[in-house]
């Protein structure tokens, strides 16, 4: 076996600890909390799906690159809440470590790309990084719609922090932002979600 073939190996085993992650949001039809891996498959799907959506024309395939890529870092980092305020002031540093761990165990031209990839996703400059972006924060708002509010209750979090956190869809799809608005006022008809 080559070493760039067992470099190879090696990092996909690595990355399967992307299943152990725990995620914030509960899966629509179940009890337990989504891990990192279904999230991030979750995520391609819907970028295949919603495409038609998306504000400018992008490349899907460099889209779903990024959706598969861009929470590998959580491995090492952890999943950092979107509302921990705390949390969120170190996440860039820590996950930019453990992208350089990471992508740095594939062949060099392999690691990167995957880093070029993650640091594009993070800086939401071009259309396919804002329509990823898009997506990552559409993705748990319908699990929390679906599930009567489960992560919004279970940590107080209130519709301006939802309309706040979420605002940035606009930037990869004004119709996803659109329904994104819908659905949070929807939860906050429904009283799922605190109208604060």
């Amino acid at each position: 076996m080559s070493e760039s073939l067992q470099d190879q190996i090696h990092f996909l085993i690595e990355i399967d600890k992307l299943k152990t992650i725990e995620r914030k949001t509960r899966i629509i039809h179940g009890e337990r909390l989504e891990n990192d891996a279904e999230h991030s498959w979750h995520l391609a799907m819907m970028a295949l799906v919603l495409l038609s959506h998306a504000n400018k024309d992008v490349d899907i395939l460099k889209v779903i690159k990024m959706l598969l890529v861009h929470d590998l870092v959580e491995i090492d980092a952890g999943d950092t809440f979107a509302y921990d305020t705390v949390g969120n002031t170190d996440k860039y540093d820590r996950e930019l470590k453990a992208a350089h761990r990471l992508f740095g165990m594939l062949p060099k031209e392999q690691a990167e790309e995957l880093l070029q990839l993650w640091l594009e996703f993070e800086a939401k400059q071009t259309p396919e990084a804002q329509f990823a972006s898009s997506l990552d924060r559409l993705q748990p708002l319908i699990h929390n719609h679906q599930n009567e509010g489960d992560t919004w209750q279970k940590y107080n979090i209130t519709s301006d922090q939802v309309l706040n956190r979420n605002r940035e869809i606009a930037n990869g799809s004004e119709t996803l932002w659109e329904y994104a608005q819908q659905l949070i006022q929807k939860s906050v008809d429904q009283g799922i979600l605190t109208k604060s």
